[in-house]
């Protein structure tokens, strides 16, 4: 099973990757002559926006606004605006007329979208300009034709010095409120909230309307939505944390003396965030005049303008016992700084390798899937209920996307090394004080962006409890399982010679893995090179006599190479003993099924402890037609001639199929007739012998598949030795997907079992197919993350006993 959670982003247009990371895009900047080093010092372009209309959009219709730097009004007439693809393809021009004041806007209202939004505010002039929502060009030009000012933004193939981010539906990219010009794009516009303000201020033109005096506390109020939202306000506050660097572009702004143990506003937040400028100093104390805006959930002031205050008394964290549970409690800090006490457990590291981000759960635990540890149905949805109470993002102080961002790329990833892991089920501490703030997700927000693992301004400690070798399961002999993350000796490189099969790009552009393409592994020799180093790691590492793999490759299931179906299989044993191992594997059935899938299940064995007895078999059954069919081997130990069965398997994934409406994922009534159908076949050819069924059932330990196999007389045994364990992660949550199931006699041979947690707790940033998408190579030959599933055992003893019988 491949996860694909998925994660909204802050102040940037960002989608969720893929479990392989996505092609990365190069540009060539094509600078027009008159911007690059010839910054505007009368009129520029200070916001676009080309979502209007559209679904989600804040605005009926698309908007240019101009920024006026000069101390005087200047007239507009002759001047216009262009507007190009990203291709640069010309959509045409609005010609304009009217003045702008000094260091006022001038609104330019152009095409609506489908009707989603509000009307603009009247604006100073209008135009029928059909833009872009997500990349393209405007360029602003004076009577005489010359270019004065350009912004492309997303992919466009033109821009001063780098392109601003990507827009959308939702967001614009817009200038600070001083109009700060470098001639660079992607420095001088932030993407967030469209603020559309005529050259008359908020409401049109006009007389601007004299700002409030207010409190922090009042402009937060008491519920999720500021009560005096789009209203000029005048407040004042000690600056707690500051973004100069990746994307926030502002700083949160704090009531002085406030904070602590004491509260004087009980229910109202004495923070808030300012948005359009950083040019201030954490401790520093502002007056600030500013339009209240909401952004997603977040209260914010923006096109602010500070005046320094002195004798402010300081700010104080306030200390959080716990997590708040509900947003009517978190509401109440929102903004402010805070201490977190006590432990708090990884639970989410997915989207650190995207985002900067952790997730985390209160308390000494990670948080499980619901259907791990109680039955499908409510008290599934009872148990997840309580799971969200609990959880809380540890953001990184930045709208950064690591896979699509490259001058993101081109910096460390926060919080992530070697020695600080970053692993689901690891704990951490708060040294520091952080921002508790909302942005599509309540986070923890340190004060300042962390860069790398030992930034200053990262808040907390954390462990590194990485198993160095596989737990001790008594007995004599081991049997393993691992899913070895679609192991390709054919790479997407030799597919691609034969039909188009497209690659997934590390930073500099070199393909890595394929992109569902028939081959599912490596593009390149040099990848497949990385994978094997890591899985000839962890397979030596488990020191077992029988090893079931998954998601091996079957060679002879490849429409285009003429393999017999063992070649890779070969090839992956030789590596192993090429590295010390002492390994030979179960060659393929006689009889195999038509229109297998290019994945399979397969047995490796140590011949020095056990050897084959009789040829492996395939469960041919028609449930299992859309997924690998069980294969099955017997065994014999070599020094007390004990036999025991083993069936590897692989059922149908959760990611596909019909959805049955219990909460088991897709395609749950595939796997209860498989559960059905494999059960059948092994007490009907093995009712008298130890059996054990291995491998990824794709089935937690509560729901109806794994209850079909208990009810037919098999024990968990992973879990009668390991209660609390896991061996695979999704969406913030730990489960087992994958089981050691042994009948009444296989128990009798058991000693142990557990898992080996080096492969589903580990953040995807250290995996293989991740290498050299970050500046840091994470990349090493040791077994961690060698899969996105962790290696489950068992231990027995074949020494001697009641089944050292002969048959």
């Amino acid at each position: 099973m491949s996860a694909f959670p998925r994660f909204a982003r802050r102040r940037c247009a960002a989608i969720a990757a893929p479990l392989l990371a996505l092609p990365l895009a190069g540009a060539t900047a094509l600078i027009g002559a008159a911007p690059a080093g010839a910054v505007s010092t009368t009129v520029l372009i200070s916001e676009v926006y080309g979502g209007g209309g559209n679904s989600g959009a804040p605005f009926q219709n698309d908007f240019i606004e101009l920024g006026n730097r000069a101390g005087t009004a200047i007239d507009l007439s002759g001047w216009r605006v262009q507007y190009f693809s990203a291709s640069g393809g010309s959509g045409g021009s609005t010609t304009l007329s009217g003045s702008i004041p000094a260091g006022k806007t001038f609104l330019i209202k152009q095409a609506a979208g489908a009707g989603a939004g509000q009307p603009l505010p009247t604006p100073d002039a209008t135009g029928t300009l059909n833009m872009s929502a997500t990349n393209g060009r405007v360029d602003l030009y004076d009577p005489a034709g010359t270019l004065v000012d350009r912004i492309g933004f997303g992919s466009a193939n033109a821009y001063e010095t780098k392109a601003a981010p990507a827009l959308s539906n939702t967001t614009s990219a817009a200038r600070s409120a001083t109009f700060a010009d470098t001639d660079d794009n992607s420095v001088d516009f932030t993407v967030g909230a469209p603020t559309p303000t005529p050259s008359g201020g908020t409401g049109g033109p006009g007389p601007e309307p004299e700002p409030t005096e207010v409190t922090i506390a009042q402009i937060q109020g008491t519920g999720a939505t500021s009560p005096l939202n789009g209203q000029q306000v005048t407040t004042s506050g000690v600056v707690t944390a500051n973004y100069p660097t990746g994307g926030f572009n502002g700083f949160y702004l704090q009531t002085a003396g406030t904070g602590g143990t004491t509260d004087a506003t009980p229910g109202a937040s004495d923070g808030v965030f300012v948005f359009g400028t950083t040019d201030v100093a954490i401790g520093d104390c502002y007056t600030v005049t500013a339009t209240v805006t909401e952004y997603n959930g977040l209260t914010e002031l923006t096109r602010p303008t500070l005046t320094p205050k002195s004798g402010c008394a300081p700010v104080t964290p306030t200390p959080l016992p716990t997590l708040p549970v509900t947003d009517a409690d978190k509401e109440q800090y929102e903004g402010m700084l805070v201490l977190p006490q006590g432990t708090y457990t990884i639970t989410n590291n997915y989207a650190l390798n995207q985002y900067g981000q952790l997730g985390l759960a209160v308390g000494d635990q990670p948080l499980y899937q619901a259907t791990e540890k109680v039955a499908p149905g409510a008290a599934a949805a009872a148990y997840e209920a309580e799971n969200r109470k609990k959880y809380i993002t540890l953001d990184d102080g930045s709208s950064w996307d690591y896979l699509r961002n490259a001058t993101a790329q081109d910096s460390p990833l926060p919080y992530l090394s070697q020695a600080e892991p970053m692993r689901t089920g690891s704990q951490l501490t708060f040294a520091k004080p952080v921002i508790l703030d909302y942005r599509f997700q309540w986070n923890y927000q340190p004060t300042g962006q962390v860069v790398g693992p030992t930034d200053s301004d990262d808040p907390v400690v954390t462990e590194n409890d990485r198993e160095a070798t596989p737990p001790a399961t008594g007995g004599d002999t081991n049997i393993a399982f691992i899913n070895v993350l679609n192991y390709f000796t054919d790479l997407g490189e030799d597919e691609d010679q034969v039909k188009n099969c497209p690659s997934y790009d590390d930073r500099d552009g070199n393909p890595v893995t394929t992109n569902y393409c028939e081959v599912r592994g490596a593009w390149t020799e040099k990848a497949l090179a990385d994978q094997r180093a890591k899985l000839v790691s962890a397979v030596n590492g488990l020191d077992a006599a029988v090893v079931g793999l998954s998601e091996i490759e079957n060679s002879a299931g490849l429409s285009w190479v003429n393999r017999d179906r063992d070649y890779t299989l070969r090839e992956f044993v030789a590596a192993l003993n090429a590295a010390g191992g002492t390994w030979a594997y179960a060659e393929s059935p006689v009889v195999n099924a038509p229109n297998e899938d290019v994945i399979r299940t397969a047995f490796i064995y140590n011949p020095q402890l056990v050897k084959p007895k009789g040829s492996s078999q395939l469960l041919l059954d028609p449930a299992f037609a859309n997924a690998r069919y069980p294969l099955a081997q017997e065994w014999q130990a070599q020094r007390s001639g004990t036999k025991f069965v083993t069936v590897v398997n692989h059922f149908k994934s959760k990611g596909s199929g019909e959805d049955d409406g219990t909460g088991q994922g897709l395609s749950n009534p595939s796997r209860e007739a498989q559960a059905r159908a494999l059960t059948s076949w092994t007490a009907s050819q093995w009712a008298k012998d130890p059996v054990f069924l291995i491998g990824d059932f794709n089935a937690y330990s509560k729901e109806t598949p794994i209850q079909i196999i208990e009810s037919a007389g098999y024990t968990e045994l992973v879990k009668k030795y390991e209660p609390g364990s896991a061996s695979y992660q999704f969406s913030g949550r730990l489960g087992s997907l994958d089981h050691m199931f042994g009948n009444a006699a296989a128990a009798e041979l058991v000693t142990g079992a557990g898992i080996w947690d080096i492969n589903a707790d580990e953040s995807v940033a250290m995996q293989y197919s991740r290498r050299n998408y970050n500046v840091t190579d994470f990349y090493t030959t040791q077994p961690y993350a060698a899969s996105d599933h962790d290696p489950v055992l068992v231990g027995i003893d074949v020494k001697g006993g009641w089944w050292d019988r002969k048959r």
